[in-house]
């Protein structure tokens, strides 16, 4: 048995997204053929809870981002795929530092797994823990596979605030820093959020999720390692998920050299 007044939020819904502006009471009404009355009651409910608003202040409605939030909210607590955390094992066990696999949820990233490292002196993170998706390696792992109307309509909302020195303060500066990762191969912060914190990161795509991969840790002792780490990352992915499964599904990612191996995380 269907009911009737959840059909009518979906119709609503699929209505907007056809429509792609916003439209008034009454060209919902006529569109469906609803009474007035209750394509007010409709309307006003969805715009007192948050879930429309009116652009123009003239009658008109459309749906608020609150939708995508939610469902990116809802998205990001999936399970994380046992392939994503037999690798994150695999690699905190190569570089004894931190690696956390993060998800977009609105203007952040959320971290859905997280493997400490061993050190006592470590990065110490948890799953659940959110980042500025613009500000973090993590983040921009994850921007740099998304088309690029969706990263501008993300980075036209984010509050450029100088978290730590590494900080990109503005959408051109993240912008830079998406095309230099990719052609470098990995992703870096170095006191981009958290100050004296040192991170490698890449994005990874399971089952058409976009994850980011994260190795973190202070950055006194992995500033100067990061290359290592990133081709550690690399020959990782490779020997879990394919030795050509970041060419065939990762956007624009350059395999970045090999470094001399003299140069070891491990201790």
């Amino acid at each position: 048995m269907l009911v009737r007044q959840v059909e009518n939020v979906l119709d609503l819904l699929e209505f907007f997204a056809d429509r792609g502006k916003p439209a008034s009471l009454a060209e919902v009404s006529q569109h469906f053929g609803w009474p007035r009355s209750s394509t007010y009651n409709l309307l006003s409910t969805l715009n007192a809870r948050g879930y429309l608003y009116e652009p123009s202040g003239r009658g008109k409605y459309y749906p608020t981002p609150r939708w995508l939030t939610l469902a990116q909210d809802m998205s990001a607590a999936e399970p994380v795929p046992e392939d994503l955390v037999r690798l994150a094992h695999y690699v905190r066990d190569e570089t004894n530092e931190t690696v956390c696999i993060g998800a977009a949820a609105g203007g952040t990233v959320i971290f859905l797994e997280v493997v400490p490292s061993t050190e006592r002196v470590r990065y110490v993170a948890e799953a659940g823990q959110r980042l500025p998706i613009h500000a973090t390696a993590s983040g921009m792992a994850i921007l740099s596979q998304w088309p690029p109307n969706q990263r501008m309509a993300v980075l036209r909302k984010a509050e450029f605030h100088r978290y730590g020195s590494g900080t990109p303060l503005s959408i051109e500066a993240v912008e830079d820093r998406i095309r230099i990762a990719l052609h470098r191969g990995w992703f870096e912060s170095a006191s981009n959020y958290s100050v004296d914190l040192g991170g490698v990161s890449i994005p990874l795509i399971v089952a058409g999720r976009i994850y980011s991969f994260t190795v973190a840790g202070p950055l006194t002792r992995v500033e100067a390692i990061m290359p290592s780490i990133a081709v550690r990352i690399h020959a990782a992915v490779a020997l879990h998920l394919g030795a050509d499964y970041l060419a065939k599904t990762i956007t624009n990612l350059t395999t970045p050299p090999v470094v001399d191996q003299r140069v070891t995380t491990k201790r």
